[in-house]
């Protein structure tokens, strides 16, 4: 037990976990700890943590937590699959980790004892939420399993589980479960499992190189004992791991890092683990055994092959092979040791998976596998006896067994369907120039830190041709910062002081000082990566029928296999067939079982189970590569059909950014005064047309009275504003109308006409017609009243995008049908060019409309970018937000268009119906291969054309159907974002 390190908690025996802790420290919260009244109850319990190898599928880990349950001592078991680990809680008087060893290896796999962690359960009762990386799913039924199992857990919420990316995202109440207990039910289903990221901030896992002996262990023991702002932490000697849960208030991240450093003398480093990179070399590693095994059973296979096959024709190597070595031939008896070693050493992983899978009552792959293989192995060696015993040889099979489990690895040596989220986590640098300050505040030099140790607030200095490495703000400097593999804008971006930059991004040529204001998970990259990896991991709706299908497609597949040997075996002792048809077997039982083996190898329900998901993970790579997020299967599929497309119009269709074009006063007040009293009313609001009014009220009255540089300019213009504007009293916002405040003791009034009506305010004639002109050229009219009375109005003008028209003709080519609705009159909507226009309409109002589309089943998508379109969002079929939306809009979408760019719009419609006519064409040959393979593997027709379909040939039908969609799928790389010139059927001369 000298690799079992138990958990030091860094406060003492009180401490306790604050509320809030989220999925990833989940498992060590609930592990242990001493502290309070639950840790209490369960003082007497141990948490052990087991890492189980073998598990393919969730019958494996149904059998290993079924194993461990049985077992004295244990109170609980929780297996993943997935992370190929088990989460055991045993009473120690009763039960030793010997004892868990032991009963997981009589179940049929390989255990190793995990250190434990001992720290407090939290009492936070929200929900958190994670993802865990998943390892040994073969098919649609093991996906099933999973989630079966996942859902069943006490404090789940939801389970996802997607077969291509190997991932699964659980939600749980971390006071009823933890993360460890997941991972440890999914390892229990027979499969490997590890967490890869949770919503949890205050958690990370360091890896800690100098870690050699238990001294060194000891010495990182101190030093984070001693460290405030620690509330827990485990060492890991053997993976030389340290996993810390801190106060982000207290400490941070690069301070424990450096602290490690300095506190041992540079003897022991400290790295921040990335569970990205982690998750990819286990991928690796998984990768590497499966590749290793296909590549033995290759080795030990074709000799057995060219053994049968080629040999009868090479006399003198013939006649070698029929010397006798005792009473067997010396060929059989090759091919007897060489099969063996195949079928159990190098397919022990199928007996142990389907073992499990059965004892869980449930059946996959594993199951095919094993029953044929087994049915041929066994009646072969029965041949070689009989034949060594009484001299008569009857045919033996050795090959059919050996080349099936040969293709079926091959099956699982299948590259990824995508790398885009490789890609991206490969766009974060490693390292950042940090820039060091001295006592005084000024830059005193620079010093090279790990990108995951940048904190907010910090100075990095980006040198040309290095990247970004946070999200920020320019401090000095200028440059040109190619933004492309981010926001798939090909244009590089012009940056200078107070310009936003994404991490990721390359910087071209100047030297930047940049503000780190987003790190970590919050960074832009980091979010585009998360909603890639959701929307890989969610299921389409069309997925459940593949999901039902493969859940019966074993059972069925064997019942089919029994009633093809009976009906042959049945036939041919009935004689309702010739002797001669199976006089090549020896008799027709052999003749009958050759039969039966073939239907059971041959069937697949892996490309039933592969149909969806490899399509919806590679479309969403490619997606994000031209700049359109999807945050899932389903979005997918509803956007296909989409017949309506409700447009916001500012921010979406209009660049955004509005401007005063005309101000125009019908009293007796001068111009200066009237826009400083506008200005005042509207410095209170956050309404874009607000800004625009006091940056133009600002200019006019201050104009020439500035200094000449922009930094100089916004520091005088704080300055300014602070003495120039008027007091203002009771200010309100009124949706969709305007705002309402009180100055110098009288009320007044900024918005439109419905403002003015309301209030009793009379709109002259001459405003009326001014209006209306401003109107008609898609302008928008301010009106302003000061106390009771009209005083004059602002037009505004925001630009459409210079692509919005062309947009809008390319939808309809599509088929679909635009609409915008917008708050603006009715009259400066219809100059946008839509011919269905819903204008005036309240923010609360745009999803009546929707839902007023919606009544007749059709599927309506609504494009927006603000606050007031997130409800919209939310209640259309298909939800698309503008990247420089806000946060809330973005949060509510079901596609994020990354470059701000309308043409993503059709982009995004058009990767929809590119990707489910992949899906169906998946499903056709998923569905035609099994209709049609199974019958000619029943030997439905041999009676007209003499054609036997051999097991092992069956076997390669079986894993060529598998990689046949893959293949499929995998075309979808190519898409091309479709052309608005091919769009609108123009011809470019």
């Amino acid at each position: 037990m000298a690799h079992l390190q138990l958990t030091a908690l860094a406060g003492g025996a009180g401490d306790e976990m604050e509320e809030g802790v989220a999925l990833l420290g989940a498992y060590d919260v609930e592990a242990g700890g001493v502290g309070g009244e639950e840790e209490a109850e369960e003082a007497g319990a141990r948490h052990v943590q087991v890492r189980v190898a073998g598990m393919t599928c969730s019958a494996c880990a149904a059998a290993v937590e079924a194993a461990l349950s049985a077992r004295r001592g244990v109170r609980r078991a929780a297996v993943s699959l997935l992370q190929s680990r088990a989460h055991v809680v045993v009473d120690p008087a009763l039960a030793k980790d010997e004892d868990i060893v032991e009963a997981i290896e009589d179940a049929g796999f390989e255990a190793e004892i995990l250190p434990e962690s001992t720290v407090s359960q939290p009492k936070s009762q929200k929900t958190l939420s994670g993802q865990f990386r998943i390892g040994g799913m073969t098919c649609a039924a093991c996906v099933n399993s999973i989630e079966g199992i996942l859902k069943k857990l006490p404090g789940v919420k939801r389970a996802v589980v997607a077969l291509a990316t190997s991932l699964g995202e659980v939600e749980y109440d971390p006071s009823a479960i933890t993360k460890d207990e997941i991972v440890q039910a999914i390892e229990d289903a027979g499969f490997d499992a590890a967490l890869l990221q949770s919503s949890e901030q205050d958690k990370v896992l360091l890896s800690v190189a100098g870690l050699h002996t238990e001294e060194d262990v000891d010495i990182l023991h101190d030093i984070l004992k001693k460290m405030e702002g620690l509330r827990q932490f485990g060492v890991n000697f053997v993976n030389s791991e340290a996993e810390v849960v801190f106060d982000p208030e207290v400490v941070g991240l690069r301070q424990i890092v450096d602290t490690i450093q300095m506190e041992s003398n540079d003897r022991l480093k400290a790295h921040v683990q990335n569970p990205y990179l982690r998750a990819a070399s286990n991928d690796a590693q998984e990768a590497v055994k499966t590749l290793h095994l296909l590549r033995s059973s290759l080795f030990l296979s074709i000799p057995v092959f060219f053994i049968r096959m080629v040999c009868p024709r090479m006399p003198l190597i013939s006649s070698f092979l029929l010397m006798h070595f005792g009473p067997f031939r010396i060929g059989d008896l090759l091919k007897w040791i060489l099969v063996s070693l195949v079928q159990f050493v190098v397919g022990k992983r199928f007996y142990v998976a389907a073992y499990r899978a059965l004892r869980h009552g449930s059946t996959n792959m594993d199951v095919l596998v094993v029953i044929g293989t087994t049915a041929s192995y066994v009646y072969s060696v029965c041949a070689l006896l009989y034949g060594a015993f009484t001299g008569f040889h009857p045919p033996m099979y050795f090959e059919t067994s050996a080349m099936i489990i040969t293709f079926y690895l091959e099956v699982l040596a299948k590259g990824k369907t995508s790398d885009a989220i490789k890609k991206l986590v490969e766009l974060a640098p490693a390292t950042a120039l940090l820039l060091l300050k001295d006592k005084e505040g000024k830059y005193s030099g620079e010093k090279e830190i790990d990108a995951s140790l940048v904190q907010p607030g910090d100075a990095l200095k980006v040198l040309p041709g290095s990247k970004v490495p946070a999200d920020g703000i320019v401090i000095w400097g200028t440059s040109h910062v190619n933004e492309s593999m981010v926001t798939g804008e090909s244009v590089p971006m012009s940056k200078e002081v107070s310009s936003l930059v994404i991490g990721g991004t390359m910087n071209l040529h100047g030297i930047l000082h940049i503000q780190a204001t987003k790190v970590g998970s919050g960074t832009v990259l980091s979010q585009i990566i998360s909603l890639v990896e959701t929307a890989q991991m969610s299921k389409a709706p069309i997925q459940k029928f593949a999901d039902y299908v493969a859940s019966i497609f074993v059972p069925i597949v064997i019942t089919l296999s029994l009633l093809t040997f009976l009906a042959w075996f049945l036939c041919g002792r009935l004689g309702a067939y010739p002797n001669s048809w199976s006089a090549e077997t020896s008799n027709c039982f052999v003749f009958s079982l050759m039969f039966s083996i073939s239907v059971v190898v041959i069937a697949c329900p892996c490309a039933l189970g592969l149909a969806t998901p490899t399509a919806v993970m590679v479309a969403t790579g490619v997606g994000a590569n031209h700049g359109v997020l999807v945050k899932g299967g389903d979005a997918l599929e509803r956007a296909q059909n989409v017949k309506y497309i409700i447009f916001d119009k500012t921010g979406t269709l209009t660049q955004g950014k509005a401007t005063v074009t005309t101000a125009k006063v019908f009293s007796g007040m001068d111009l200066g005064d009237f826009l400083t009293l506008v200005a005042s009313a509207e410095a209170s609001s956050e309404h874009p047309l607000a800004k625009a009014i006091l940056d133009y009220a600002f200019h006019f009255n201050f104009f020439g009275k500035l200094p000449s540089t922009e930094d100089a300019i916004k520091k005088r213009k704080q300055e300014i504003l602070s003495q120039w504007l008027l007091e203002v009293t009771e200010f309100s916002a009124l949706p969709g109308k305007g705002i309402q405040c009180w100055i110098t003791g009288k009320k007044i009034l900024v918005g439109n006409r419905a403002l003015m009506t309301e209030n009793g305010v009379t709109i002259p004639e001459e405003a009326e017609g001014f209006l209306v002109d401003m109107e008609m050229n898609a302008k928008t009219g301010i009106l302003v009243a000061y106390d009771g009375d009209f005083i004059g109005l602002i037009a505004i003008t925001d630009p459409l995008k210079r692509e919005a028209a062309v947009v809008i003709q390319g939808l309809k080519k599509m088929g679909v049908h635009p609409v915008m609705v917008t708050g603006d009159n009715w009259r400066t909507a219809q100059a946008v060019g839509i011919d269905d226009v819903r204008a005036e309409v309240m923010p609360a109002g745009k999803a009546d409309v929707i839902r007023s589309l919606q009544k007749d089943g059709s599927v309506v998508a609504m494009v927006g970018d603000g606050i007031n379109d997130s409800p919209a969002l939310a209640a259309a079929d298909v939800g698309m937000a503008i990247g420089a939306g806000t946060d809330i809009a973005i949060e509510a979408a079901d596609y994020v268009l990354v470059r701000n760019n309308l043409e993503d719009v059709i982009t995004a419609i058009d990767l929809s119906r590119k990707t489910f006519s992949r899906i169906r064409w998946n499903y056709f040959f998923a569905m035609a291969y099994n209709v049609v393979a199974i019958p000619v593997a029943a030997g439905a027709l041999f009676p007209f054309t003499r054609l036997q379909m051999p097991p092992w040939l069956a076997g390669a039908c079986m894993a060529f159907s598998s990689v046949s969609v893959v293949c499929s799928s995998l075309l979808l790389r190519r898409y091309m974002k479709p052309r608005l010139t091919t769009v609108l059927q123009i011809t470019v001369e």
